[in-house]
């Protein structure tokens, strides 16, 4: 038999799109059980649940459900057809979450500012996989926040999203920020600049990173411009055998977050 597709599945599966492309300013969709159960314990502003019948009767409806409170009132059941066509991925889960956007911005670095903070800038990437990485990493290695410059990716787009499981709902994160905006603040902090930089002549173990700082990683075509290293304190490059030129700028942003975190374990920072 032919399914038949109502106006309101139509109009439905038109605004998750929406969402997804972000052509709805304030809101974001986020795809699949583990980061839908993240927004949920993260306690984003949910507007609505959209999944299939299927979802909804087995296991992973049981896991969510539950944790959503009030919310499940607003969840919409829609069949495979219509769940495939707002889906993002090649082989949807069968949930979707349009949430509002997480509140971002310098107030929200200020408020985390500790001790020896320990920030990540992201400066004009534009790859989401890698920027919703290195978000994850910056979680996992204990930094303070994030912040991305104008032209960097979103990180709130679903690429982005899935990069980071969850990351992005908890870090502190400052977006869209003006270059020379991010490194005056943190030079009025006393937070050091540390730039990526491959010809600097520090190794990244050489860096005393047990102070305030904040890591400037560029983008993945042309890393950070001359005039912007020179804006930073310190250039540091990552050591590698021949013939390899370069790494990936979010493995290249973990190796550098790990040193940082090693030694911070190591003089009893934390």
């Amino acid at each position: 038999m032919k399914e038949v597709i109502t106006s309101r599945d139509n109009q439905l599966a038109r605004r998750a799109r929406a969402v997804r492309e972000g052509r709805v300013q304030g809101q974001i969709f986020i795809e699949g059980l583990r980061l839908s159960l993240e927004a949920a314990r993260a306690s984003l502003a949910i507007d609505s649940v959209i999944c299939t019948e299927r979802f909804a009767r087995d296991e992973r409806g049981a896991r969510l459900f539950p944790l959503l409170g009030k919310t499940i009132e607003r969840i919409s059941l829609v069949s495979e057809a219509v769940f495939a066509s707002l889906s993002d991925t090649k082989s949807p889960q069968g949930v979707v979450i349009l949430a509002a956007r997480p509140h971002t911005g310098r107030a929200a670095l200020e408020q985390a500012i500790a001790n020896t903070p320990l920030f990540v800038i992201m400066h004009q990437l534009n790859n989401p996989s890698n920027a919703g990485a290195i978000l994850r990493t910056a979680e996992a290695a204990g930094a303070t926040g994030a912040a991305t410059t104008h032209g960097t990716t979103d990180l709130f787009s679903p690429k982005a999203l899935r990069g980071a499981m969850g990351s992005s709902f908890r870090l502190p994160l400052w977006i869209d920020a003006n270059f020379e905006e991010l490194i005056g603040w943190c030079k009025r902090r006393g937070i050091q600049i540390i730039g990526t930089d491959l010809r600097a002549e520090r190794t990244h173990t050489e860096i005393d990173w047990t102070h305030p700082s904040a890591l400037v990683v560029g983008s993945e075509a042309i890393g950070i411009k001359p005039v912007e290293a020179a804006a930073t304190d310190e250039r540091v490059r990552i050591p590698m055998r021949a013939p390899v030129e370069s790494l990936n700028v979010a493995v290249a942003t973990s190796i550098l977050l790990y040193e940082a975190e090693r030694q911070r374990t190591v003089s009893g920072w934390q």
